[in-house]
Protein backbone atom coordinates (compact mmCIF):
# COMPACT_ATOMS: atom_id res chain seq x y z
CA UNK A 1 0.00 0.00 0.00
CA UNK A 2 2.87 2.33 0.75
CA UNK A 3 4.35 1.86 -2.72
CA UNK A 4 0.97 2.48 -4.35
CA UNK A 5 0.50 5.70 -2.37
CA UNK A 6 4.02 6.80 -3.33
CA UNK A 7 3.28 6.23 -7.02
CA UNK A 8 0.08 8.26 -6.82
CA UNK A 9 1.95 11.07 -5.07
CA UNK A 10 4.65 11.09 -7.75
CA UNK A 11 1.99 11.11 -10.49
CA UNK A 12 0.21 14.04 -8.85
CA UNK A 13 3.52 15.90 -8.55
CA UNK A 14 4.26 15.27 -12.22
CA UNK A 15 0.82 16.52 -13.28
CA UNK A 16 1.24 19.61 -11.12
CA UNK A 17 4.62 20.28 -12.71
CA UNK A 18 3.17 19.96 -16.23
CA UNK A 19 0.31 22.32 -15.36
CA UNK A 20 2.74 24.89 -13.95
CA UNK A 21 4.88 24.57 -17.07
CA UNK A 22 1.84 25.17 -19.29
CA UNK A 23 0.70 28.24 -17.34
CA UNK A 24 4.15 29.81 -16.91
CA UNK A 25 5.50 28.97 -20.40
CA UNK A 26 5.95 32.63 -21.52
CA UNK A 27 7.83 33.49 -18.32
CA UNK A 28 9.94 30.33 -18.28
CA UNK A 29 11.41 30.77 -21.78
CA UNK A 30 14.52 32.81 -20.77
CA UNK A 31 15.12 30.47 -17.82
CA UNK A 32 14.89 27.44 -20.11
CA UNK A 33 17.38 29.02 -22.53
CA UNK A 34 19.75 29.83 -19.65
CA UNK A 35 19.40 26.30 -18.24
CA UNK A 36 20.23 24.77 -21.63
CA UNK A 37 23.37 26.92 -21.90
CA UNK A 38 24.34 26.02 -18.33
CA UNK A 39 23.88 22.32 -19.08
CA UNK A 40 25.82 22.69 -22.31
CA UNK A 41 28.89 24.33 -20.76
CA UNK A 42 28.96 22.61 -17.36
CA UNK A 43 31.54 20.03 -18.53
CA UNK A 44 33.85 22.86 -19.64
CA UNK A 45 33.58 24.52 -16.22
CA UNK A 46 34.23 21.16 -14.54
CA UNK A 47 37.37 20.70 -16.63
CA UNK A 48 38.63 24.14 -15.64
CA UNK A 49 37.98 23.23 -12.00
CA UNK A 50 40.25 20.21 -12.40
CA UNK A 51 42.98 22.68 -13.29
CA UNK A 52 42.92 23.93 -9.66
CA UNK A 53 40.56 26.85 -10.34
CA UNK A 54 37.67 27.75 -8.09
CA UNK A 55 34.14 27.24 -9.40
CA UNK A 56 33.50 30.99 -9.61
CA UNK A 57 36.74 31.58 -11.53
CA UNK A 58 36.02 28.74 -13.95
CA UNK A 59 32.47 29.97 -14.56
CA UNK A 60 33.73 33.54 -15.06
CA UNK A 61 36.22 32.38 -17.70
CA UNK A 62 33.52 30.42 -19.52
CA UNK A 63 31.02 33.29 -19.26
CA UNK A 64 33.28 36.05 -20.58
CA UNK A 65 34.74 33.74 -23.22
CA UNK A 66 31.24 33.09 -24.53
CA UNK A 67 30.45 36.81 -24.54
CA UNK A 68 33.60 37.46 -26.57
CA UNK A 69 32.79 34.70 -29.06
CA UNK A 70 29.20 35.95 -29.37
CA UNK A 71 30.40 39.52 -29.98
CA UNK A 72 32.81 38.35 -32.71
CA UNK A 73 30.08 36.29 -34.36
CA UNK A 74 27.70 39.24 -34.34
CA UNK A 75 30.35 41.59 -35.76
CA UNK A 76 31.22 39.17 -38.56
CA UNK A 77 27.93 37.43 -39.23
CA UNK A 78 25.35 40.21 -38.93
CA UNK A 79 26.79 42.37 -41.78
CA UNK A 80 27.07 39.25 -43.96
CA UNK A 81 23.49 38.22 -43.26
CA UNK A 82 22.31 41.79 -43.87
CA UNK A 83 23.91 41.79 -47.32
CA UNK A 84 22.45 38.37 -48.01
CA UNK A 85 18.93 39.45 -47.03
CA UNK A 86 19.22 42.56 -49.23
CA UNK A 87 20.36 40.39 -52.15
CA UNK A 88 17.52 37.98 -51.49
CA UNK A 89 14.92 40.76 -51.55
CA UNK A 90 16.42 42.21 -54.73
CA UNK A 91 16.31 38.81 -56.43
CA UNK A 92 12.69 38.11 -55.52
CA UNK A 93 11.27 39.79 -58.68
CA UNK A 94 13.61 37.70 -60.84
CA UNK A 95 12.54 34.55 -59.02
CA UNK A 96 8.87 35.42 -59.53
CA UNK A 97 9.47 36.14 -63.22
CA UNK A 98 11.32 32.84 -63.67
CA UNK A 99 8.49 30.99 -61.95
CA UNK A 100 5.86 32.67 -64.16
CA UNK A 101 7.70 32.59 -67.49
CA UNK A 102 9.74 29.38 -67.31
CA UNK A 103 8.88 26.97 -64.51
CA UNK A 104 5.07 26.98 -64.71
CA UNK A 105 4.85 26.72 -68.53
CA UNK A 106 7.24 23.76 -68.44
CA UNK A 107 5.29 22.11 -65.62
CA UNK A 108 1.94 22.66 -67.38
CA UNK A 109 3.32 21.23 -70.62
CA UNK A 110 4.84 18.13 -69.04
CA UNK A 111 1.98 17.23 -66.68
CA UNK A 112 -0.95 18.66 -68.71
CA UNK A 113 -2.10 21.04 -65.98
CA UNK A 114 -3.32 24.63 -66.08
CA UNK A 115 -1.63 26.34 -63.17
CA UNK A 116 -1.44 30.12 -63.25
CA UNK A 117 0.29 32.81 -61.18
CA UNK A 118 -0.30 36.56 -61.37
CA UNK A 119 2.51 38.33 -63.15
CA UNK A 120 4.23 41.49 -61.97
CA UNK A 121 1.84 43.78 -63.86
CA UNK A 122 -1.20 42.14 -62.26
CA UNK A 123 0.32 42.49 -58.81
CA UNK A 124 1.14 46.15 -59.50
CA UNK A 125 -2.43 46.79 -60.70
CA UNK A 126 -3.85 45.14 -57.59
CA UNK A 127 -1.67 47.30 -55.35
CA UNK A 128 -2.67 50.50 -57.20
CA UNK A 129 -6.35 49.55 -57.17
CA UNK A 130 -6.36 48.86 -53.41
CA UNK A 131 -3.93 51.57 -52.40
CA UNK A 132 -6.27 53.05 -49.84
CA UNK A 133 -6.91 49.68 -48.26
CA UNK A 134 -3.17 49.03 -48.20
CA UNK A 135 -2.63 52.39 -46.52
CA UNK A 136 -5.25 51.54 -43.94
CA UNK A 137 -3.61 48.18 -43.30
CA UNK A 138 -0.25 49.91 -42.94
CA UNK A 139 -1.78 52.29 -40.41
CA UNK A 140 -3.14 49.34 -38.46
CA UNK A 141 0.29 47.70 -38.47
CA UNK A 142 1.97 50.90 -37.31
CA UNK A 143 -0.59 51.33 -34.54
CA UNK A 144 -0.07 47.73 -33.47
CA UNK A 145 3.69 48.23 -33.34
CA UNK A 146 3.24 51.40 -31.31
CA UNK A 147 1.03 49.52 -28.86
CA UNK A 148 3.55 46.70 -28.55
CA UNK A 149 5.99 48.73 -26.51
CA UNK A 150 5.42 46.40 -23.58
CA UNK A 151 6.36 43.41 -25.75
CA UNK A 152 9.57 45.19 -26.78
CA UNK A 153 10.41 45.88 -23.15
CA UNK A 154 9.69 42.24 -22.30
CA UNK A 155 12.03 41.09 -25.06
CA UNK A 156 14.80 43.38 -23.82
CA UNK A 157 14.31 42.09 -20.27
CA UNK A 158 14.59 38.51 -21.55
CA UNK A 159 17.84 39.34 -23.32
CA UNK A 160 19.23 40.73 -20.08
CA UNK A 161 17.86 37.93 -17.89
CA UNK A 162 19.31 35.05 -19.93
CA UNK A 163 23.04 35.78 -19.32
CA UNK A 164 22.48 36.61 -15.64
CA UNK A 165 20.52 33.41 -14.97
CA UNK A 166 23.03 31.45 -17.06
CA UNK A 167 25.94 32.65 -14.89
CA UNK A 168 24.29 31.71 -11.59
CA UNK A 169 22.93 28.39 -12.87
CA UNK A 170 26.34 27.41 -14.21
CA UNK A 171 28.02 28.38 -10.93
CA UNK A 172 25.59 26.35 -8.80
CA UNK A 173 24.84 23.53 -11.27
CA UNK A 174 26.58 20.71 -9.36
CA UNK A 175 25.13 21.92 -6.05
CA UNK A 176 21.58 21.96 -7.49
CA UNK A 177 21.96 18.44 -8.90
CA UNK A 178 23.19 17.17 -5.52
CA UNK A 179 20.32 18.88 -3.67
CA UNK A 180 17.72 17.40 -6.03
CA UNK A 181 19.23 13.96 -5.48
CA UNK A 182 19.03 14.41 -1.71
CA UNK A 183 15.33 15.30 -1.95
CA UNK A 184 14.41 12.09 -3.77
CA UNK A 185 12.62 9.40 -1.75
CA UNK A 186 15.17 6.78 -0.70
CA UNK A 187 13.12 3.94 -2.16
CA UNK A 188 13.34 5.28 -5.71
CA UNK A 189 16.67 7.15 -5.53
CA UNK A 190 18.80 4.36 -7.14
CA UNK A 191 16.37 3.96 -10.05
CA UNK A 192 16.01 7.72 -10.61
CA UNK A 193 19.80 8.16 -10.43
CA UNK A 194 20.31 5.45 -13.04
CA UNK A 195 17.67 6.93 -15.36
CA UNK A 196 19.16 10.39 -14.83
CA UNK A 197 22.57 9.12 -15.95
CA UNK A 198 21.07 7.55 -19.08
CA UNK A 199 19.10 10.72 -19.77
CA UNK A 200 22.27 12.76 -19.34
CA UNK A 201 24.03 10.60 -21.92
CA UNK A 202 21.13 11.02 -24.31
CA UNK A 203 20.77 14.76 -23.73
CA UNK A 204 24.49 15.41 -24.02
CA UNK A 205 24.52 13.50 -27.29
CA UNK A 206 21.66 15.64 -28.57
CA UNK A 207 22.48 19.10 -27.19
CA UNK A 208 26.23 19.10 -27.69
CA UNK A 209 26.45 16.71 -30.62
CA UNK A 210 23.53 17.97 -32.69
CA UNK A 211 24.50 21.59 -32.12
CA UNK A 212 27.98 20.81 -33.42
CA UNK A 213 26.49 19.07 -36.46
CA UNK A 214 24.26 22.09 -37.18
CA UNK A 215 27.20 24.52 -37.00
CA UNK A 216 29.44 22.36 -39.20
CA UNK A 217 26.72 21.77 -41.80
CA UNK A 218 25.77 25.46 -41.88
CA UNK A 219 29.39 26.46 -42.48
CA UNK A 220 29.87 23.71 -45.08
CA UNK A 221 26.73 24.61 -47.02
CA UNK A 222 27.47 28.34 -46.87
CA UNK A 223 31.05 27.90 -48.12
CA UNK A 224 30.03 25.38 -50.79
CA UNK A 225 27.19 27.49 -52.19
CA UNK A 226 29.40 30.58 -52.17
CA UNK A 227 32.01 28.63 -54.13
CA UNK A 228 29.27 27.77 -56.65
CA UNK A 229 28.82 31.53 -57.21
CA UNK A 230 25.34 31.99 -55.75
CA UNK A 231 24.62 35.52 -54.52
CA UNK A 232 22.42 34.21 -51.70
CA UNK A 233 24.51 31.09 -51.08
CA UNK A 234 25.65 31.91 -47.51
CA UNK A 235 22.10 32.74 -46.39
CA UNK A 236 20.68 29.52 -47.86
CA UNK A 237 23.52 27.46 -46.37
CA UNK A 238 23.16 28.92 -42.88
CA UNK A 239 19.38 28.39 -42.86
CA UNK A 240 19.77 24.80 -44.12
CA UNK A 241 22.33 24.08 -41.40
CA UNK A 242 20.28 25.59 -38.58
CA UNK A 243 17.16 23.58 -39.38
CA UNK A 244 19.05 20.33 -39.98
CA UNK A 245 18.12 19.10 -36.47
CA UNK A 246 14.84 18.00 -38.10
CA UNK A 247 15.88 15.06 -40.32
CA UNK A 248 15.96 15.84 -44.04
CA UNK A 249 14.31 19.24 -43.58
CA UNK A 250 17.54 21.21 -43.90
CA UNK A 251 18.65 19.31 -47.00
CA UNK A 252 15.22 19.64 -48.69
CA UNK A 253 14.93 23.38 -48.01
CA UNK A 254 18.53 23.97 -49.04
CA UNK A 255 18.29 21.98 -52.28
CA UNK A 256 15.04 23.62 -53.39
CA UNK A 257 16.23 27.15 -52.56
CA UNK A 258 19.71 26.60 -54.00
CA UNK A 259 18.52 25.04 -57.26
CA UNK A 260 15.94 27.81 -57.85
CA UNK A 261 18.54 30.49 -57.07
CA UNK A 262 21.03 28.87 -59.44
CA UNK A 263 18.48 28.54 -62.26
CA UNK A 264 17.38 32.17 -61.88
CA UNK A 265 20.90 33.56 -61.59
CA UNK A 266 22.63 31.54 -64.32
CA UNK A 267 19.91 29.88 -66.40
CA UNK A 268 21.95 26.72 -67.07
CA UNK A 269 22.12 23.21 -65.64
CA UNK A 270 25.73 23.26 -64.47
CA UNK A 271 25.18 25.42 -61.38
CA UNK A 272 22.08 23.50 -60.17
CA UNK A 273 24.15 20.32 -60.46
CA UNK A 274 26.90 21.97 -58.44
CA UNK A 275 24.34 22.90 -55.78
CA UNK A 276 23.12 19.29 -55.68
CA UNK A 277 26.74 18.16 -55.33
CA UNK A 278 27.25 20.43 -52.31
CA UNK A 279 24.24 18.97 -50.51
CA UNK A 280 25.12 15.39 -51.47
CA UNK A 281 28.58 15.85 -49.97
CA UNK A 282 27.04 17.44 -46.86
CA UNK A 283 24.51 14.62 -46.48
CA UNK A 284 27.21 11.96 -46.82
CA UNK A 285 29.43 13.70 -44.26
CA UNK A 286 26.47 14.09 -41.91
CA UNK A 287 25.48 10.43 -42.12
CA UNK A 288 28.91 8.78 -42.06
CA UNK A 289 31.20 11.22 -40.21
CA UNK A 290 29.46 13.97 -38.22
CA UNK A 291 26.52 12.13 -36.64
CA UNK A 292 28.46 8.92 -35.71
CA UNK A 293 31.31 10.92 -34.18
CA UNK A 294 29.46 13.86 -32.60
CA UNK A 295 26.00 12.48 -31.82
CA UNK A 296 26.23 8.70 -31.92
CA UNK A 297 23.25 6.38 -31.62
CA UNK A 298 22.25 7.35 -28.07
CA UNK A 299 19.14 9.32 -28.96
CA UNK A 300 17.43 6.66 -31.04
CA UNK A 301 14.60 8.91 -32.22
CA UNK A 302 12.88 8.07 -35.47
CA UNK A 303 12.65 11.00 -37.92
CA UNK A 304 8.85 10.92 -37.70
CA UNK A 305 9.11 11.09 -33.89
CA UNK A 306 11.41 14.13 -34.19
CA UNK A 307 8.98 15.97 -36.48
CA UNK A 308 6.03 15.08 -34.23
CA UNK A 309 7.89 16.22 -31.09
CA UNK A 310 8.75 19.60 -32.61
CA UNK A 311 5.22 20.22 -33.93
CA UNK A 312 3.53 19.03 -30.72
CA UNK A 313 5.85 21.10 -28.54
CA UNK A 314 5.19 24.22 -30.57
CA UNK A 315 1.44 23.65 -30.51
CA UNK A 316 1.29 23.08 -26.75
CA UNK A 317 3.85 25.51 -25.35
CA UNK A 318 4.89 27.81 -28.24
CA UNK A 319 8.57 28.66 -28.58
CA UNK A 320 9.35 27.06 -25.22
CA UNK A 321 7.83 23.81 -26.49
CA UNK A 322 9.95 23.89 -29.66
CA UNK A 323 13.01 24.57 -27.51
CA UNK A 324 12.37 21.64 -25.18
CA UNK A 325 10.70 19.22 -27.61
CA UNK A 326 13.65 17.06 -28.58
CA UNK A 327 15.34 16.99 -25.14
CA UNK A 328 12.04 15.90 -23.57
CA UNK A 329 11.52 13.34 -26.36
CA UNK A 330 15.00 11.91 -25.81
CA UNK A 331 14.34 11.58 -22.06
CA UNK A 332 10.98 9.98 -22.87
CA UNK A 333 12.85 7.37 -24.93
CA UNK A 334 14.94 6.52 -21.85
CA UNK A 335 11.78 6.14 -19.77
CA UNK A 336 10.14 3.98 -22.45
CA UNK A 337 13.18 1.70 -22.56
CA UNK A 338 12.99 1.41 -18.77
CA UNK A 339 9.25 0.62 -18.93
CA UNK A 340 9.96 -2.04 -21.57
CA UNK A 341 12.66 -3.52 -19.35
CA UNK A 342 10.31 -3.62 -16.35
CA UNK A 343 7.60 -5.24 -18.46
CA UNK A 344 9.96 -7.97 -19.66
CA UNK A 345 10.89 -8.68 -16.04
CA UNK A 346 7.30 -8.56 -14.75
CA UNK A 347 5.12 -11.52 -13.77
CA UNK A 348 2.64 -10.58 -16.50
CA UNK A 349 5.19 -11.07 -19.27
CA UNK A 350 6.62 -14.18 -17.57
CA UNK A 351 3.23 -15.88 -17.24
CA UNK A 352 2.38 -15.09 -20.86
CA UNK A 353 5.70 -16.54 -21.96
CA UNK A 354 5.16 -19.73 -19.88
CA UNK A 355 1.64 -20.21 -21.27
CA UNK A 356 2.88 -19.76 -24.83
CA UNK A 357 5.75 -22.15 -24.23
CA UNK A 358 3.40 -24.81 -22.82
CA UNK A 359 1.07 -24.53 -25.80
CA UNK A 360 3.97 -24.81 -28.25
CA UNK A 361 5.38 -27.80 -26.31
CA UNK A 362 2.13 -29.76 -26.66
CA UNK A 363 2.18 -29.57 -30.44
CA UNK A 364 -0.46 -30.89 -32.83
CA UNK A 365 0.29 -34.54 -31.95
CA UNK A 366 -1.09 -34.00 -28.45
CA UNK A 367 -4.38 -32.54 -29.62
CA UNK A 368 -7.35 -34.80 -29.01
CA UNK A 369 -8.62 -36.41 -32.23
CA UNK A 370 -12.21 -35.73 -33.23
CA UNK A 371 -14.78 -38.26 -31.98
CA UNK A 372 -15.93 -41.03 -34.27
CA UNK A 373 -19.26 -40.12 -35.88
CA UNK A 374 -20.41 -43.76 -35.50
CA UNK A 375 -19.93 -43.56 -31.77
CA UNK A 376 -16.71 -45.60 -31.75
CA UNK A 377 -13.68 -44.62 -29.74
CA UNK A 378 -11.47 -42.08 -31.39
CA UNK A 379 -8.42 -44.14 -30.47
CA UNK A 380 -9.56 -46.90 -32.87
CA UNK A 381 -8.99 -44.59 -35.82
CA UNK A 382 -5.23 -44.58 -35.42
CA UNK A 383 -4.72 -48.38 -35.87
CA UNK A 384 -6.99 -48.39 -38.88
CA UNK A 385 -5.05 -45.60 -40.46
CA UNK A 386 -1.79 -47.38 -39.73
CA UNK A 387 -3.09 -50.58 -41.35
CA UNK A 388 -4.26 -48.69 -44.39
CA UNK A 389 -0.86 -47.09 -44.76
CA UNK A 390 0.89 -50.49 -44.80
CA UNK A 391 -1.33 -51.66 -47.65
CA UNK A 392 -0.55 -48.63 -49.77
CA UNK A 393 1.86 -49.23 -52.71
CA UNK A 394 5.42 -48.16 -52.18
CA UNK A 395 6.63 -45.15 -54.18
CA UNK A 396 8.78 -45.68 -57.27
CA UNK A 397 12.40 -46.11 -56.66
CA UNK A 398 11.91 -47.44 -53.12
Amino acid sequence: MHSIALRWQLLALLLLLCAALYVLAPVLTPFAVAAMFAYLFDPLADRLERWKLSRTSAVSIVFFGLLLVLALILLLLVPLLERQVVAFVQNLPKWAAWLHDTALPWFNDKFHTDLETPDAQQISGMVQEHWKEAGGAAAVVVASVSRSGLALVTWIVHVIVVPVVFFYLLRDWDVMVARIRELLPRSIEPTVTRLARESDDTLSAFVRGQLSVMIVLGALYAIGLSACGLDTGPLIGIIAGLISFVPYLGAIVGVLSGVIAALVQYGDWLHPLLVLGVFVVGHVLEGYVLVPRLVGEKIGLHPVAVIFAVLAGGELFGFLGVLLALPIASVAMVLLRYAHERYRASALYGEAAVIGADENALGPEFDEPPPDPDGGAAADVAPAAAAASTDAPAPRGA
